[in-house]
C-alpha cells in the first residue's frame, strides 16, 4: 500500500467516525464546548488575523474572492467553508488548495486526545463541526498562515467559529432560511448573525432587508464598529455581461476599479465581488484618504476566482449546470443569472433538496422558469425522499411536467435523455440546471467527473 493509499485510507476512518456524531443538521446552541476545546488547544485561533463571513446567501462565494485577493496580495491564507461538495478536506484550504488527505489524518490524530477529554468534561459530545472547526484552526496555525478567511456554519453568535474575534466581518445578504435554529423573521436571523461583529472591527455589510440592516447597525453601534454598507461605502457601479462571466466596474473603499473580468455569472456574483474588495480593502486599512488598492492586481485576484458548483458547466450537449441553491432567495437568484447568461430556448431541471428546506418556495419560483421538472433525492438522510418532493410538485407544474427518480444517476439520465428529446438542437437550444441542495450538487458532480 502506498503512502498515498493508507492515508486515504485513514481519512475514510476518520470520516466514519466524525459523520457519525451530530452534524451540521443537529444544532446545540451554545459555544461552550468549542470554547473549552481551543482552549484545551492553546487558542490556535489567535496565531494568524481573521476575516468572519456570514449571510443566508452568498457565503462561500464571497470567502473564495477574499481569499484569491490576499493571496494575490502575497499574504499566506487559510479558508474554511462549509459544506463541502466531494471531500471533507474541501473545507480546509491553504493557499489556494484543499490541505492532503495526509494533513488532515495527522492533524486530526493529534487532536483525538483532546477531543476525548471535552466529551468526558460536557453532557454533550463534540459535534461534527466543533470537529472539524478546531482542527482547521489547528491547522492554520501550524502552516502557519497570515490570515483565516471564515465562513460561518449556522448563524453567528453560537456559531462554533465565532471563538475567533476577526477584525472584518462581513455580511452577505439575509433571508428566511434555518428557521427552525435562527428564528422565523428576518430580524430575529440578522440578530443571530450581528453576532460576529466583534468590537473595533469593521463591517462590511451587503444590500440588507431593512429590518436587517438596523438590526446589523444596532450590534455595531453597540460594540464601536466600523461599518461599510453596500450602495453607500461600496458596490457595483456597472457590470456587462463577457464570454465566460462579467466585466464589473466597483466602487470600493478607496475608490474606483475598472474593468474587473469575473468568471461567474450573475447579479449576485457581482455584489458578492464587490462585498469582497471592500472586506479586503478594510483588512489593509484602504480608504478614501489612502486611495485604491493596486488595479492589476485586483483585477488578476477575480479573474482567477472559481465556485465550484455555482451555476459551474459541468459538460454540454446538452449543457449541465449545477447551481448549489438551496433555499428561494439562492434560487431565484440563480434563475436570474440564467435567463441573462445562458440563452437556452428549454430547460430540464433536477432537483433534489434536503427535508429542512423550503421545497414549496424552491418549486414556485422553477415552474415559470423550466420546462420539464426531474425530482430526486440525495445520499443525505436528511434528505426530503423523491416521492415526497414529487407529491409537491405535481400540484404546481402538473403531472406530464413531472418526472421521479429517486436515484440521483437515474435522475441526470432521464434529465438527458428529456433534453434530447424536444427536438430543439442541444448543443444550444436546451440546458439542464441540478440544483436544490449543496449535496445533490456535490454528489451529482462527482458522478458526472467534475474536477476538485
Amino acid at each position: 500500500m502506498t503512502e498515498a493509499q493508507r492515508y486515504a485510507q485513514e481519512l475514510h476512518r476518520i470520516e466514519a467516525a466524525i459523520f457519525g456524531r451530530r452534524n451540521e443538521g443537529h444544532i446545540n446552541p451554545t459555544n461552550e464546548r468549542m470554547q473549552a476545546l481551543v482552549e484545551l488547544l492553546g487558542d490556535p485561533q489567535r496565531n494568524y488575523r481573521s476575516i468572519h463571513l456570514t449571510g443566508t446567501n452568498g457565503k462561500t462565494s464571497t470567502a473564495r474572492m477574499v481569499d484569491e485577493l490576499l493571496r494575490e496580495f502575497g499574504l499566506r491564507t487559510g479558508r474554511y467553508t462549509s459544506p463541502h461538495l466531494t471531500s471533507v478536506t474541501e473545507r480546509i484550504v491553504i493557499d489556494g488548495a484543499p490541505v492532503s488527505d495526509r494533513t488532515f489524518a495527522e492533524g486530526y490524530r493529534e487532536l483525538e486526545p483532546y477531543i476525548a477529554e471535552i466529551d468526558r468534561r460536557f453532557d454533550t459530545p463534540l459535534s461534527f463541526f466543533e470537529i472539524v472547526t478546531a482542527l482547521a484552526y489547528s491547522i492554520f496555525a501550524d502552516a502557519p498562515v497570515d490570515v483565516a478567511v471564515v465562513e460561518v456554519g449556522l448563524g453567528g453568535t453560537w456559531d462554533n467559529t465565532n471563538v475567533i474575534d476577526a477584525e472584518v466581518a462581513v455580511v452577505t445578504p439575509i433571508g428566511l432560511d434555518h428557521t427552525q435554529y435562527l428564528g422565523d423573521t428576518v430580524l430575529r436571523i440578522a440578530a443571530e448573525k450581528a453576532g460576529i461583529i466583534k468590537p473595533d472591527a469593521v463591517a462590511i455589510l451587503a444590500a440588507q432587508p431593512p429590518e436587517a440592516a438596523a438590526e446589523l447597525l444596532r450590534r455595531a453601534t453597540e460594540v464601536q464598529a466600523a461599518v461599510a454598507r453596500e450602495g453607500l461605502e461600496f458596490g457595483v457601479v456597472e457590470r456587462r455581461i463577457a464570454v465566460g462571466g462579467q466585466f464589473l466596474t466597483l466602487q470600493g473603499l478607496g475608490g474606483i476599479y475598472e474593468e474587473l473580468f469575473l468568471p461567474l455569472h450573475g447579479a449576485f456574483q457581482a455584489q458578492n465581488a464587490a462585498c469582497a474588495l471592500a472586506a479586503v480593502e478594510a483588512f489593509f486599512g484602504a480608504d478614501a484618504n489612502s486611495g485604491a488598492l493596486d488595479i492589476e492586481t485586483v483585477r488578476a485576484a477575480f479573474a482567477a476566482v472559481r465556485s465550484p458548483g455555482r451555476l459551474e458547466p459541468i459538460r454540454s450537449a446538452p449543457t449541465m449546470l449545477l447551481d448549489a441553491a438551496h433555499n428561494p432567495a439562492g434560487l431565484m437568484a440563480s434563475l436570474e443569472a440564467v435567463a441573462e447568461a445562458f440563452q437556452f430556448r428549454r430547460i430540464v431541471a433536477v432537483v433534489g433538496v434536503m427535508a429542512d428546506k423550503d421545497a414549496g418556495g424552491m418549486l414556485e419560483l422553477l415552474e415559470p422558469a423550466v420546462d420539464e421538472l426531474v425530482v430526486t433525492q440525495n445520499a443525505s438522510p436528511r434528505a426530503l425522499p423523491a416521492d415526497e418532493l414529487a407529491g409537491a410538485a405535481v400540484p404546481i407544474f402538473g403531472s406530464d411536467r413531472v418526472t421521479v427518480e429517486p436515484r440521483l444517476d437515474d435522475a441526470l439520465e432521464a434529465a438527458v435523455r428529456i433534453a434530447e428529446d424536444t427536438g430543439d438542437d442541444v448543443l444550444s437550444g436546451t440546458g439542464v440546471l441540478v440544483t436544490g441542495s449543496v449535496v445533490t450538487v456535490g454528489e451529482a458532480r462527482t458522478l458526472l467527473g467534475g474536477a476538485g
